[in-house]
This record gives structure tokens, C-alpha cells and sequence, in this order.
């Protein structure tokens, strides 16, 4: 099954949120895993099942990468803020890198999400769902 690891700053959160609504239908055949306050706010504002690590700025991000080294992640759904500087920046760094080391697709932005999304649900026979 194709797992997607979804990922979002305090202040994209909002943002996380709305893109989980609007392709909840897709990412419902998604095993999803995310980081901790993602994650529960993303099931508890939608129907979707996320496989919680702990929070970005206590490992979650170093647990997602591990996963990523383990080629046991699809893509990743990261909404950053650009703008805020993050104290577990060194974390952060070290995912994007472990994901182009290993050819992961990244989205940073909202429009990026989409079309990696999209992409999936084409390449797993459930462009129906969009």
C-alpha cells in the first residue's frame, strides 16, 4: 500500500488541514503516517486513519526520515513555513536531503501537494477519487 507521510508548521497547519478535506477520499486508500500534532488534528477534523510519530520539534521529523531510509515511504506532504524560523532546523534539513537521496517525492507548497496527490491517485488506479 502506498504510504504518504503528511507534515505541517504551526502555522500551515490550517492549510494541512483543508488539503486532508479536500482529498480525504484519495488519501483514504493512503497508509498515512505523520508527525504528532499533525496528525491529530488531522483525524480529529477528518475521517482519515494517521500512524502519529512524535512531534517535529522532539523527533518526528527524524522518525519519518528513518522511514524514508527504509524505503518505507511513497511521497511526503510537507507544508513548511517559510517565514518562521524553526529550532529543529537541522532535522528539517536532514529530511529534505534524505528525500532527494533516495528520490522521494517532496511537496512543500499546496500546489505541489496537489500535484503529488494526484500523481499517486494515478499511479494507483484511483484517479476516480479526485
Amino acid at each position: 500500500m502506498t504510504r504518504v507521510a503528511l507534515i505541517a508548521h504551526d502555522e500551515k497547519k490550517p492549510d494541512i488541514i483543508d488539503l486532508a478535506q479536500e482529498y480525504e477520499a484519495v488519501l483514504s486508500t493512503f497508509d498515512l503516517v505523520g508527525t504528532g500534532t499533525t496528525g491529530k488534528r488531522i483525524t480529529e477534523e477528518t475521517d482519515l486513519h494517521v500512524n502519529r510519530k512524535k512531534s517535529g520539534p522532539i523527533g518526528g521529523d527524524t522518525q519519518i526520515g528513518a522511514e524514508v531510509a527504509d524505503d518505507a515511504i511513497d511521497a511526503i506532504v510537507f507544508l513548511r513555513d517559510p517565514l518562521t524560523a524553526q529550532p529543529h532546523e537541522p532535522d528539517i534539513s536532514a529530511l529534505l536531503r534524505i528525500c532527494d537521496v533516495h528520490d522521494v517525492p517532496l511537496a512543500t507548497t499546496r500546489t505541489a501537494a496537489e500535484y503529488v496527490l494526484e500523481g499517486l491517485a494515478r499511479d494507483t488506479g484511483n484517479a476516480d477519487l479526485l
